[in-house]
Formats: structure tokens, C-alpha cells, sequence
């Protein structure tokens, strides 16, 4: 059975993440995933790991496509 993030690998995509009591908003790449992991690519701020739990939701980031001069 696929996991609840596999639609969104590969996509450019917003994660709604909750490290305490905040909510961040996360722009970026999800490139794979662990078992309680994501990875992520954030452009050329790098990658990194984040624990499934923090997330609290995945949408489309509708910005990814949007060039500006």
C-alpha cells in the first residue's frame, strides 16, 4: 500500500509543519521518504529530513511556476 505522501513526491509543494505550538509553512520538494521521514528539497537553501509527525498537512504550491523579474 502506497504511503499518504506518495502523490506528493516529486511535486512542488507547501508543508503545513507544527515543531511546538507554531505553524510554519515549508516550501519545497518532497524528493523521498523513510519511514518517519521526508525528504525534502528547498532549492538551493539545501535539503533536509523531516519527522512525518510534525506535518500536519501537504498542499500544491501554486507560486512554483511563477517567475519574477
Amino acid at each position: 500500500m502506497p504511503s499518504a505522501y506518495a502523490l506528493w513526491v516529486g511535486q512542488a509543494d507547501i508543508l503545513q509543519v507544527a515543531p511546538d505550538e507554531l505553524s510554519v509553512p515549508l516550501r519545497g520538494v518532497i524528493v523521498g521518504e523513510s519511514e518517519y521521514t521526508l525528504h525534502c528539497n528547498v532549492g538551493e537553501g539545501g535539503d533536509f529530513d523531516i519527522y512525518k509527525h510534525l506535518i500536519l498537512a501537504v498542499e500544491q504550491d501554486s507560486r512554483a511556476g511563477v517567475l519574477v523579474n
